[in-house]
């Protein structure tokens, strides 16, 4: 097998959706000093991009991504389009990221199949096509080979079909994809050594060189999958902990004291376009097999329950009844410091809340998306609430205003605040004259 390295100079890349994944591995391509062309079909995104506005909360050391936009549009290494023809016909390596969305438990292929079809209608002999989307496991040689081979190519033989998990944690993206143990297969030995080669520009850490295809894409959902079975299980030691009259961050901190335990923490939820959908991503296959899953299938369900029982918190401790109450939520992304709130938890737990009656007001300055029960400031949320309910830790937000509080919220009966974050000290709080649960 070859070792060869690619001079990264005569590297031309385009990577196919530029979202929380697309966009970071674009720039780390081009910051290595890669020719980048990221396609999108998203006009907006794509001119906003160009004009070096991105609402990502990324950093490569101490700078931040939106410089480093800044810095590779300059420096003519990379550029957005939805152009998709341009970007084929002056590039040679493809990088497939979009998702695969899950609503009902029901998948949505057709970001992927798009996709597949728009890089077939410019494949040529000696292109490299590198799938790096969470699949179900495969896929990629059961559904997008055969979309990539409709352009009269054949794969292993004409152009080169890859596939690499994606392994990064939204806000640490730059470092992870550089220094991440990263997963590299092919459909054929020559596949795997281009995407290695590829890779090799990016990811300092170690290649592991798998012998298939499905090996990765199994590995890449069974990773998301125990993290969602490891929160289930300290989500149900939570409820143990508060039934018994103790801590439960206590008992985490002490039971991980162990050398060979590390236990997760307790949250309002498990949110994210990887964890919750993780599951959906390996039942196809598991059913078509006759495989049942009982573990994991109750995992999912534990974690789906979590925000009724938040829900449940805010309502017990309600000085008034929840027609007539306001809650404050602090935090909206689906984890902290962070600027996705794709599948948050904080978005069920909101809804449940309206749906019981209550009235939310809801701020998380580094979410951009758009709410009706969005606020724009702290005073705005907590200004005539019964309860301040934190869902999620991020910059720019007062948990600790406590004379802030005392001044706006509603003098209805002694005001509440409740912690999912382990973010507040009990004595602290109950202090400052607030009534405090925790999850």
């Amino acid at each position: 097998m070859s070792n060869r390295h690619l001079d990264p100079s005569g590297v031309k890349v385009a990577i196919f959706g530029l979202g929380f994944v697309g966009l970071p591995l674009a720039l780390s391509y081009a910051m290595r000093g890669c020719s980048v062309t990221g396609v999108d079909v998203d006009s907006h995104l794509v001119g906003q991009l160009n004009n070096g506005i991105t609402h990502h909360l990324e950093k490569y050391h101490d700078t931040p991504i939106q410089k480093i936009l800044e810095d590779e549009l300059r420096s003519g290494r990379f550029r957005a389009t939805t152009d998709s023809g341009e970007a084929l016909a002056n590039c040679n390596y493809f990088i497939m990221t979009v998702g695969i969305p899950v609503v009902n438990n029901q998948h949505d292929f057709s970001h992927v199949e798009s996709c597949s079809r728009t890089i077939a209608s410019g494949l040529k002999k000696g292109d490299l096509v590198l799938v790096r989307s969470t699949l179900v496991p495969g896929m990629t040689r059961n559904f997008v080979k055969p979309i990539l081979e409709e352009s009269g190519v054949r794969a292993g033989e004409d152009f080169y079909l890859a596939y690499s998990s994606e392994r990064i944690a939204e806000g640490k993206a730059f470092d992870e994809f550089e220094n991440m143990p990263t997963l590299v297969s092919g459909l054929n030995e020559a596949s795997r050594e281009k995407a290695r080669q590829l890779m090799s520009i990016v990811t300092k850490a170690e290649l592991h060189l798998a012998s298939s295809i499905e090996a990765v894409e199994s590995a890449k959902v069974m990773e998301n999958i125990s993290r969602d079975v490891n929160i289930a299980m300290v989500n149900e030691f939570a409820r143990f902990c508060e039934a018994i009259g103790i801590d439960i961050f206590e008992v985490i901190k002490l039971a991980n004291t162990h050398k060979r335990v590390k236990l997760l923490i307790p949250g309002p939820g498990v949110g994210g376009y990887c964890i919750p959908n993780a599951l959906h991503y390996l039942t196809p296959k598991a059913d078509e097999l006759g495989v049942p899953l009982k573990l994991l299938r109750t995992a999912r369900k534990i974690n789906e329950d979590v925000p009724a029982f938040v829900v449940s918190m805010v309502t017990k401790n309600l000085p008034v009844a929840p027609k007539d109450a306001k809650v404050a939520v602090l935090g909206l992304a689906m984890k902290d410091y962070s600027s996705d709130d794709r599948l948050s938890p904080a978005l069920e737990v909101i809804k449940l809340l309206e749906m019981s009656g209550i009235e939310v007001a809801a701020f998380d300055p580094a979410v951009p998306t758009e709410h009706g029960f969005k606020v724009n400031s702290l005073d705005d949320a907590v200004r005539d609430a019964h309860a301040i309910l934190v869902l999620a830790k991020q910059n720019g937000i007062g948990y600790s205003n406590y004379r802030l509080f005392k001044s706006l919220m509603s003098r209805d009966g002694t005001p509440v605040i409740i912690d999912t974050k382990n973010l507040y000290d009990r004595a602290e709080v109950e202090e400052h004259g607030f009534i405090f649960d925790s999850i």
